[in-house]
């Protein structure tokens, strides 16, 4: 086959209405002819450099990531010193706060992130999923794994595929070797993912309802029901408008939160100036020790308030697929970060004249002339804030849903420029109700806060340990060094972490809660899926009782794509379809759609096509990595496959009968599986597969309801499987 091949981009209705991968070796994918007589093309990759930004596009990036990125890091000021329950502070007490507010943004924020996560990026796609497919492109993970992404040798020729070293560290070959440890990062990344789910519901509570109560401090009759109520009327006005996309209203982002930033860093240093000039002596970090030898036992406890200067500062690498890592960098070093300090550095000085203010310590600390401009600029930045974790909750979904690990939801791309761009109806919903029950629930309390913390500081940790893995496995870190990354910022973190552990009954559980539903609906997705695949693996049609079969069956004119998971056999729904229809097309096709653990699959890169044995049957691989658009166009991709069998067709005769066969039409066949677990697999297994598992294939979405197939040329085949 040649290089270049018409894009044509393909989902596939799979049996249990999933998108699913199958744990193969490199002759899964391509078997010999002694078991199916399947001679494969391997398309020849072309070399391709990365793309180089210019100076002025990653300034215009660096500008528009301040409206994407920052807002929940930026809009921090807001609640941070009034969520601190500290009677009378004094002035060490600020001062040693803000020492702790500086050097955490300076470690966590400016080293951590902005220096060495967003190194760590898959091809310029980032957060934790983008480490944990990073880590599959290096590493051979064992079978019977969550997510069966097994490399093959063939994937090293994809532009978004990571090249190995040829050197393979002790550290790598345990791991390589170690199904425990290879499951314990798979279980670590599913918490992460599910942690930012729950971020992206307590996000938009805590934001709106900071900017909200800044009325209270103007007027006395405002009472905090008013101010839960008309937060309630912001939160459900800003998920009403995610149908529209981000796109329709995200110009508007990023002069909103240069007006932010600007306002809180000049409002800063007026109230340096006029209150306490030599605040920023606070800089010295004795005085964190200053503060924790006055406060002792109460002054731990209190961390858990000031980590929330650290939130959004994830969404720096979660967000990297949109931007480029030099914008980021310059836009949090040239913008946010100075910012930050300059807006601590004032609410500190003006609490150390006006100690009482603590609890509205930022609307208090605004000048009265800038009171309703900096309360419109502030409810218009938090719901930005909103909304880049809303997008995000979305966007990891969807590569939930690529990888297989996730039932498919409704995902609709809200821009034709921007395939990241999507909405999801169903997780929409889950999330305003979810965002709702939390600001209604909890009365805009200080358990918001205690929620928003914990979810926030275990995605970091988890971040600082699969950032090790990658150190070791990926960039060959000397050890020691890896090992000193980890041991510096999961102590730093862990402190955190025990502070907010200690509030877990005061809103500290609630993203635990949000994270065991998602990952209760992954391990019984994937388990069912597992446990189908292992049926299909042991009873898939052998070679020989293949030929026999399509031997025996009549063929009819026309051609016909058979949807399959398996890439090394035929799946016995294959026999039960010829029972029942009693022939066959002319051309038959077994198409296998494989998600790759790459960020994307090049137009180019996405058929792998074959013949097996028997005159005018085929197979068609098709691969997408884990941020394509998945859609498939009936006729665009028949012709365009039935074309790529013409140019490895072995003669003239064969390329007539594909000319003819396409002529004559095509129907696609969609298998439809049910699971059944026997008795002698345990009660526990037998309900989770005969119930849940069930449910959640009746409840989501199923493939075929995605497909731009026209329902004249498909047909759905049903199977009852027992295991």
């Amino acid at each position: 086959m040649e290089e270049e091949r018409k894009e044509t981009i393909v989902d596939v209705t799979h049996d249990d209405g999933s998108s699913e991968e199958e744990e193969v070796t490199a002759d899964a994918v391509m078997p010999s002819r002694s078991r199916l007589g399947f001679s494969f093309s391997v398309y020849k990759m072309p070399k391709r450099n990365p793309k180089a930004f210019t100076t002025w596009e990653t300034l215009l990036l660096g500008y528009q990531s301040l409206g994407v990125v920052y807002g929940d890091l930026g809009t921090s000021p807001l609640y941070v010193f009034s969520s601190i329950k500290l009677v009378e502070p004094t002035e060490r007490d600020l001062l040693g706060i803000l020492s702790i507010i500086f050097w955490t943004l300076t470690l966590m924020g400016l080293l951590k992130y902005v220096l060495i996560v967003l190194h760590a990026d898959d091809h310029g796609e980032g957060g934790t999923f983008a480490l944990y497919t990073l880590l599959r492109q290096h590493m051979n993970f064992k079978s019977e794994m969550v997510m069966s992404l097994k490399s093959l040798d063939s994937d090293a020729n994809l532009k978004f595929h990571s090249r190995r070293s040829s050197i393979t560290s002790k550290a790598q070959k345990f791991l390589e070797e170690s199904t425990i440890a290879q499951k314990f990062i798979t279980y670590i990344v599913l918490l992460g993912t599910c942690m930012v789910i729950g971020d992206g519901a307590l996000t938009p509570a805590i934001s709106v309802l900071s900017a909200v109560q800044g009325i209270q401090s103007r007027s006395s009759t405002i009472t905090q029901t008013y101010v839960v109520w008309i937060s309630v009327a912001i939160l459900l006005l800003l998920f009403f408008l995610q149908r529209f996309g981000t796109s329709k209203v995200s110009f508007l982002f990023s002069p909103i939160m240069i007006l932010w930033f600007g306002f809180t860093a000049v409002i800063g240093v007026y109230n340096i100036v006029r209150y306490y000039p030599p605040v920023l002596k606070a800089i010295s970090p004795h005085y964190i020790f200053y503060f924790f030898a006055d406060q002792k036992t109460y002054g731990w406890t209190l961390l858990g308030a000031i980590a929330l200067c650290i939130t959004g500062a994830e969404a720096m690498f979660a967000d990297l697929g949109h931007f480029s890592k030099g914008a980021i960098q310059l836009a949090f070093c040239s913008t946010v970060y100075p910012a930050l300090i300059l807006s601590y550095a004032g609410e500190a000085a003006y609490l150390i004249k006006n100690p009482g203010q603590l609890s509205t310590t930022f609307y208090s600390s605004v000048p009265e002339p800038l009171f309703w401009p900096m309360f419109v600029i502030s409810t218009l930045a938090a719901v930005v804030a909103s909304q880049a974790l809303i997008s995000a909750s979305f966007s990891i979904i969807r590569q939930s849903t690529a990888l297989g690990c996730f039932p498919r939801v409704t995902m609709i791309h809200t821009s034709k420029n921007h395939e990241g761009q999507v909405y999801s109806p169903e997780v929409n919903f889950f999330l305003m109700i979810a965002c709702i029950l939390i600001t209604v629930g909890f009365k805009g309390g200080a358990e918001i806060g205690n929620a928003f913390g914990v979810a926030v500081i275990w995605v970091m940790l988890i971040t600082t340990f699969l950032l090790t893995v990658v150190m070791i496995v990926v960039w060959q870190t000397n050890i020691a060094l890896a090992l000193l990354f980890f041991a510096a910022f999961s102590i730093i973190e862990g402190v955190y972490m025990t502070s907010l552990l200690n509030k877990l009954v005061e809103g500290g559980w609630v993203p635990f809660a949000i994270s065991a539903i998602f990952i209760v609906i992954t391990l019984t997705w994937t388990y069912g899926r597992s446990k189908k695949a292992q049926y299909e693996a042991k009873n898939m049609i052998d070679r020989k009782n293949f030929e026999e079969l399509m031997t025996s069956t009549r063929r009819v004119p026309g051609v016909c794509f058979f949807c399959t998971d398996l890439m090394n056999g035929i799946p016995p729904i294959v026999r039960h379809y010829t029972e029942l229809i009693g022939s066959v097309r002319n051309v038959t096709v077994f198409v296998t759609v494989r998600t790759l653990p790459v960020r994307s699959v090049l137009p180019d890169e996405r058929f792998n096509i074959g013949k097996l044995g028997q005159s005018g049957v085929y197979r068609c691989l098709v691969q997408f990595g884990y941020m394509d658009v998945h859609t498939m166009e009936g006729n665009e991709f028949a012709e365009s496959v039935i074309a790529a069998f013409r140019e490895a067709a072995e003669d003239e005769e064969e390329k007539k009968m594909l000319d003819a066969a396409l002529q004559d039409g095509i129907v696609f066949v969609l298998g439809r599986v049910i699971l059944k677990m026997t008795e002698k697999q345990g009660k526990i297994r037998q309900f989770v597969i005969n119930n849940f598992y069930r449910f959640l294939q009746k409840n989501f979405r199923s493939n075929v309801a995605t497909l731009k197939i026209p329902p004249g040329k498909q047909l759905q085949v049903g199977m009852l499987y027992e295991i």
